[in-house]
C-alpha cells in the first residue's frame, strides 16, 4: 500500500506508540485527584504540555488540550459570538461554519488563484468595521496553510496590519490562525506570528487521533465551549487524557527534530509535479509549485469542444497574479500537491488509485448526498471543472521515490480511461 494522504492523517509513529504503551503500563489515576496516582498522572500531563508548547514557542499555561482541531477552532469562534468575524474564503469548514453561525457579520476575504488572501480588501473592510462597530470585539481567523492546496498565508503581515489599526483606532481586534497543516512541516512560532490564538492537532504529526491543542495568548478573550469542570485551568471541562497527551508530546518532539527533513519531501513533491505535467499534458498543477503557471479558463476551452458541450460560465475568471511563480515554493507547504485533471472526476481517480493500492484524497466533498465542488478551488479559480477534477497528494517523511514512481506509472492510464469514459458519456447524451 502506498499512502499519500498524510494531510488527512499521518500514521502513528513507532516512537509515539512505544511511549503510549509505556504510559499504559503505569499506575496512573485521574490527574485532578490529589492522591499519588493522580499526582503521577498530573506530572505526565504537565510534562506533555511543556513539550507541546515548546514546538510553537508558547508558554505551557497558554496551551489548552482539546479533542480535535475542529473543537479548537469552534472554541475560538464561540468566544466571538455576535461580533464581526473575518475569515478567508478558503478556510476549513470548522472555521467557516461557526463563523457563519456566530459572526455578526461574517466577512469572507477573497483570495487570488494561488490562494493568497487580499490584504487590501482586509484592510478596507477592517477599517469600515472598526468605524461602524467601535466598541465591538473583532476576530480575524486565517489559516496558516491551506489543507487542500498547501498555500501559506502571510499571517505575520496580517498581524502587522491589525497592530497598526489597533494603534490608530484603539479597536479590539484579535487574530486566530488554524495551523493544523503547517505545524511540523514548517517552523511555526506563535510569538513571531503575532497571533492571539493558534490551532494544531496531534494526528497530523504522527500522533494519536483524538487530541489537539489550542494556544491562547495571555490576556486574549476566552469563553469556554465545554462547561462543567475546572480542568485546563477552568477553560475546558472534562477529564484530561494523559495517554493521548503523552503521545502528542512525543510526536511534537519528533516534529521539531524532523523539520529539516521536509526539504527532501519538498524535492520529492516537486518531482511528482513535474512528472505529472510531463506524463499527463492536460493536468493542471493547482498547488503553487516553482516553475508552474496558473491556468486560465481558456486552457479548458478545447475540452468543452471535445466533449460536445457549450463553454461553462462559472463566474468571473480571476486574474493571474503579475508576480509570477518564481518564488512560489515559498508560498506552499512542502508536502502537498493538488492537481486537477480535466474531464476526470476526482472521486473516480481516487477510487481507481485505491484499487491499485495507492491512497490519495480529493478536493471535492459530498454534502447532503450531492456532489459539491471544493469551496477552496472554487474560491481560487471560480471554475467547477478544475474543482471537480482535483486530487490531493500529500507526502510524509517516509514517502519514497519508488512509491512516487509507482504512482506515476499507474496514474496516466487511469486518467486516460476516466477521460475517455467521460467523453463517451457526453457524446451519448
Amino acid at each position: 500500500m502506498i499512502y499519500l494522504d498524510h494531510s488527512a492523517t499521518s500514521p502513528l509513529l513507532p516512537e509515539v506508540k512505544a511511549k503510549m504503551t509505556e504510559i499504559m503500563g503505569l499506575d496512573l489515576g485521574n490527574p485532578s485527584s490529589l492522591h499519588s496516582a493522580g499526582t503521577r498522572a498530573k506530572f505526565e500531563l504537565n510534562e506533555a504540555r511543556s513539550k507541546i508548547a515548546q514546538l510553537i514557542g508558547a508558554r505551557p499555561l497558554e496551551l489548552i488540550f482539546t479533542s480535535s482541531g475542529s473543537e479548537s477552532n469552534n472554541t475560538v469562534l464561540h468566544t466571538f459570538q455576535n461580533c464581526p468575524i473575518f475569515t478567508s474564503a478558503i478556510e476549513h469548514p470548522s472555521v467557516l461554519k461557526p463563523a457563519e453561525t456566530y459572526g455578526a457579520p461574517h466577512i469572507k476575504i477573497p483570495v487570488n488563484q494561488q490562494g493568497i488572501i487580499d490584504l487590501a480588501f482586509l484592510e478596507t473592510k477592517l477599517r469600515e468595521t472598526t468605524t461602524n462597530n467601535p466598541k465591538s470585539k473583532i476576530l480575524v481567523s486565517i489559516q496558516l496553510a491551506n489543507n487542500e492546496i498547501g498555500t501559506i498565508e502571510p499571517i505575520a503581515k496580517v498581524s502587522a496590519l491589525i497592530q497598526q489599526l489597533k494603534h490608530q483606532t484603539n479597536a479590539k481586534i484579535y487574530l486566530h490562525t488554524d495551523a493544523t497543516q503547517a505545524v511540523g512541516k514548517i517552523p511555526v512560532n506563535a510569538k513571531n506570528l503575532g497571533i492571539d490564538y493558534l490551532t494544531f492537532t496531534a494526528h497530523k504529526l504522527g500522533g494519536p487521533i483524538g487530541i489537539a491543542a489550542l494556544y491562547v495568548k495571555t490576556g486574549a478573550p476566552f469563553t469556554p465551549l465545554i462547561l462543567g469542570g475546572a480542568q485546563e485551568n477552568h477553560r475546558r471541562a472534562g477529564t484530561s487524557n494523559v495517554l493521548l497527551a503523552t503521545g502528542f508530546a512525543t510526536a511534537c518532539e519528533l516534529a521539531e527534530q524532523n523539520l529539516e527533513k521536509y526539504k527532501k519531501v519538498e524535492k520529492l513533491r516537486n518531482y511528482l509535479a513535474k512528472e505529472i505535467k510531463n506524463k499527463i499534458k492536460s493536468s493542471i498543477i493547482v498547488t503553487p509549485v516553482r516553475g508552474e503557471t496558473i491556468p486560465s479558463r481558456r486552457h479548458y476551452g478545447g475540452y468543452d469542444r471535445v466533449l460536445g458541450r457549450e463553454a461553462r460560465n462559472d463566474g468571473p475568471e480571476r486574474p493571474v497574479p503579475t508576480d509570477g511563480l518564481s518564488t512560489a515554493s515559498k508560498k506552499a507547504l512542502p508536502n502537498i500537491l493538488c492537481v486537477s485533471f480535466p474531464a476526470a472526476e476526482g472521486e473516480s481517480t481516487q477510487l481507481y488509485l485505491d484499487l491499485e493500492g495507492i491512497e490519495v484524497s480529493t478536493g471535492s466533498a459530498c454534502a447532503s448526498g450531492d456532489l459539491e465542488p471544493s469551496h477552496v478551488l472554487m474560491a481560487t479559480h471560480h471554475d467547477a471543472e478544475i474543482a471537480h477534477g482535483s486530487v490531493r497528494f500529500s507526502l510524509g517523511l517516509h514517502t519514497t521515490r519508488q512509491e512516487i514512481d509507482a504512482l506515476l506509472e499507474k496514474l496516466p492510464p487511469i486518467i486516460a480511461k476516466i477521460q475517455d469514459l467521460s467523453t463517451l458519456n457526453k457524446g451519448k447524451s
